[in-house]
């Protein structure tokens, strides 16, 4: 049966899954980019980039694996798929991962902006959902035909999906570094109270690994 997965999702020692002042120069916000060491030497994200020879195995490789195994869709947020706002000036954005992005897979796009479905080289196919992650969970769900979907994020649409009941599993990579601000995870959200339980934790020396399942 079909379920939707929070996958390597990371965050700071503080909460914070994503810098504040996300541009096209800081697509993950300022100092952003730290918090995700961990999954760049994995051998997961080598091969993502191209590179079959380098990548380290280990505990932080076994979750970067898993958050790609049996995927069948995503789900992003628009912050997720791109630095724009407002309506789409045109469709010259086609999102932060070049000509063929890593997803493989259909992904939908929250927005509230319409904007044509965009078909890129490897399998994904980016389209763009209207009516809220309701809508854009259960189109997921159909394409994934049968698979799991990963709900990429970020975090308002992490805490979205969880305030409709629908995330069932969430892993959350801690990474050991503090960003002070930006968009908080955990912040406002009773996951005790909506049902999750931990189910693992493996700590490494580039992260905490905990996996939080709906019970």
């Amino acid at each position: 049966m079909s379920e939707l997965k929070v996958q390597s999702f990371t965050v700071s020692l503080d909460g914070y899954g994503a810098g504040p002042n996300q541009s096209l120069d800081n697509p993950m916000g300022e100092g952003g980019r730290e918090l995700h060491q961990w999954f760049m030497g994995t051998r997961t994200f080598q091969r993502m980039m191209g590179d079959e020879s380098k990548g380290m195995d280990g505990p932080d490789e076994d979750f970067a694996a898993r958050g790609f195994a049996n995927i069948g869709a995503w789900i992003l947020g628009r912050n997720m798929f791109g630095p724009v706002r407002g309506p789409w000036p045109d469709d010259s954005w086609k999102g932060w991962w070049g000509d063929e992005p890593p997803y493989h897979v259909p992904v939908f796009v929250l927005t509230h902006y319409p904007r044509a479905p965009l078909a890129m080289k490897g399998g994904t196919t980016f389209y763009f959902v209207t009516d809220g992650i309701e809508s854009a969970y259960a189109q997921a769900r159909e394409a994934a035909n049968g698979q799991d979907v990963r709900l990429g994020g970020g975090v308002a649409t992490i805490h979205e999906a969880l305030r409709a009941g629908l995330v069932d599993e969430m892993h959350v990579a801690i990474s050991p570094v503090l960003l002070g601000s930006g968009e908080s995870l955990f912040a406002g959200v009773d996951l005790r109270g909506l049902g999750f339980r931990c189910t693992e934790h493996v700590p490494t020396q580039a992260a905490t690994h905990v996996v939080l399942r709906k019970t």
